[in-house]
């Protein structure tokens, strides 16, 4: 299993490069916490087993209604890859299972 997520950045178009993520159990134990690189992306993160877990995304420098964005997530097959992107504007963002 492999995780992955990107941030883009939908007011400017870019990738948002250098934004706090952090990968967390559903309990709150704190797994990573990393920056995503200069095309908004985090590739080194943790593998987590099965269960539910949770990223949230430090969005309070690209968003003036949003200080951070929280997607709980469910692993169900350790041997698939789970890429977890984020589309952020000022005032809306959304998510979906990536490949």
């Amino acid at each position: 299993m492999s995780l992955s997520t990107h941030v883009l950045d939908a007011a400017s178009g870019r990738p948002a490069a250098g934004l706090p993520v952090r990968l967390e159990n559903v309990d709150g134990t704190v797994l990573a916490e990393r920056r995503t690189d200069d095309d908004g992306r985090v590739k080194d993160l943790p593998a987590p087993e099965i269960g539910i877990h949770r990223l949230t995304f430090e969005t309070g420098d690209l968003s003036p209604f949003y200080p951070s964005v929280t997607i709980d997530f469910r692993v169900t097959d350790p041997a698939e890859h789970y890429h977890v992107p984020l589309l952020l504007s000022p005032y809306s963002y959304s998510t979906y299972r990536g490949s």
